[in-house]
């Protein structure tokens, strides 16, 4: 079984990271390095049954070079893409480097729609031959998720879960370990199971089930006022009251979002994450 599995908060914040570009409020000039927030994602890190270091990525935000620097990555096994927007995917360029340090390709997963957008923007990648100059050119291995099957990968399991950005239907991941006849094990390792789920304004009906028995919930939470893309603090709330984690982490958050007056005001076993955040026990 995969052990001495952490899961890393690259980034936690939205789309404009914090602090924004041109603000003077209270967050953007926070001496509080929990509200320094680059673009949201994520970072698994574990040993499979080999014995062989993995390293698995959720998104890859525009800031994927500094956080990968900041955490001291050599490796990256695969990508798992929750959706097509800028903030979640632009850094998709940076993982050249960890070809190079590797000498293999890598798998990246994502819906067929994702798919097709991570293709028109980095024709440069998978239509390589078109290029003009062929060196330093990241190497992948594009996925299509079926998002009603899971992924088994390096003895754990990639279960995606429907979600709603306002009117988009985005991924989300729920994440098991597997025992050695490849089910999902009795006795999971910290922090799993765990669910990231990032741009969620609506959770639908036929999701709630894949985020019962969770130790760990990653969820989005923007601001306190209503957004029609994302959840306010009360609608995340909601949510995390109702799937019941041993633990939430609210993460996307915007400038309006002061680390320290709202933290020690949420429920028990609700927190907001920061980047860097570190969960589990590897």
């Amino acid at each position: 079984m995969a052990r001495d599995l952490r899961f890393t908060l690259l980034g936690t914040g939205t789309s404009s990271g914090v602090p924004v570009v041109g603000c003077d409020c209270p967050t953007c000039t926070s001496d509080d390095p929990r509200d320094r927030r680059l673009r949201c994602s994520g970072c698994l890190q574990f040993t499979d049954a080999d014995g062989q270091e993995r390293v698995i990525l959720l998104d890859t935000s525009p800031d994927l070079r500094q956080q990968a620097l900041r955490l001291k990555l050599h490796r990256c096994d695969a990508i798992f893409h929750t959706h097509d927007h800028v903030d979640h995917t632009f850094g998709l360029d940076e993982v050249r480097r960890f070809n190079v340090l590797m000498d293999a390709h890598i798998e990246v997963f994502a819906d067929e729609r994702t798919m097709r957008s991570l293709h028109r923007i980095f024709d440069h990648i998978f239509n390589r031959e078109r290029n003009s100059k062929h060196a330093f050119v990241a190497k992948l291995l594009p996925r299509v998720i079926d998002p009603n099957r899971p992924v088994d990968l390096y003895g754990l399991r990639f279960t995606p879960v429907k979600l709603l950005h306002g009117g988009l239907e985005v991924l989300g991941y729920r994440i098991d370990a597997l025992d050695h006849r490849k089910q999902v094990a009795d006795d999971q390792p910290a922090p799993l199971p765990l669910a990231y789920c990032t741009d969620v304004s609506a959770i639908p009906p036929e999701s709630w089930a894949k985020l019962t028995g969770l130790r760990t919930l990653v969820l989005d939470m923007l601001r306190y006022r209503n957004h029609p893309m994302h959840f306010s603090l009360d609608g995340a709330v909601a949510a995390a009251e109702r799937i019941a984690a041993g633990q939430t982490w609210f993460i996307h958050m915007t400038h309006d979002v002061l680390h320290a007056d709202l933290d020690s005001k949420l429920p028990d076993r609700v927190s907001l994450a920061y980047d860097g955040l570190v969960i589990g026990e590897g």
